[in-house]
Formats: C-alpha cells, structure tokens, sequence
C-alpha cells in the first residue's frame, strides 16, 4: 500500500528557534531517497508503509538524542495504487481551482 505521511516532528525543550533540529530530520528523509515536500509547518513523504515507518522512527531516534521531549503529529493516508501521489493530489487540485476560478 503506497502511504503519505504528513509530518510535523520537533524538540519542545531546545528554546524559540528549532530549525537546526529540523534540518537533521529533513537530512535523514533526503537519505531515505523518499519523495518529499518540505512545508513551513510539515513535511509530507511517500512511499511504502515500511519505508515510510522506518524514516519516521530514524527521525525520532535522531532527535532523541539531543531531547528529552519531542513533539510529533502525524497523520498518514494510505491507498492501494501507483507512486506518485503526492503529485497526482496536488496536481488534481490546481485543475478545480482552475475551473472554479473560470466560473463567472
């Protein structure tokens, strides 16, 4: 089953600013060699459930080496079919936004 993790994972005892946390989670995904897309808030990543879990979990393992609390909100949506997805939903989007703007 291919599966999108939205994901949203951060120390909450490393002060205001969290980035530098964030950019050694961000490497662990780009090593994963999942598709990705970084927000401002999350990071969604595509893949097969097992790969997918076994990111995330790397992801926790990371920062629980400087932490001693983390933040995670995860949200996942998993679907029978073809790679892809994260594109395919955005690209579907962008064509009613399209066609809802065209309407007079």
């Amino acid at each position: 089953m291919r599966t999108i993790l939205n994901l949203s994972i951060f120390p909450t005892d490393k002060g205001a600013s969290v980035s530098q946390y964030v950019a050694r989670v961000i490497r662990i995904i780009e090593d994963s060699g999942l598709p990705f897309q970084t927000g401002p808030m999350s990071t969604s990543i595509e893949g097969d459930w097992d790969d997918v879990i076994t990111t995330l979990s790397a992801c926790y393992k990371e920062l629980e080496k400087f932490s001693d609390r983390i933040y995670i909100q995860a949200a996942f949506d998993c679907r029978k079919g073809p790679a892809g997805r994260m594109e395919t939903k955005i690209s579907s989007l962008e064509q009613h936004l399209q066609k809802n703007r065209a309407v007079p």
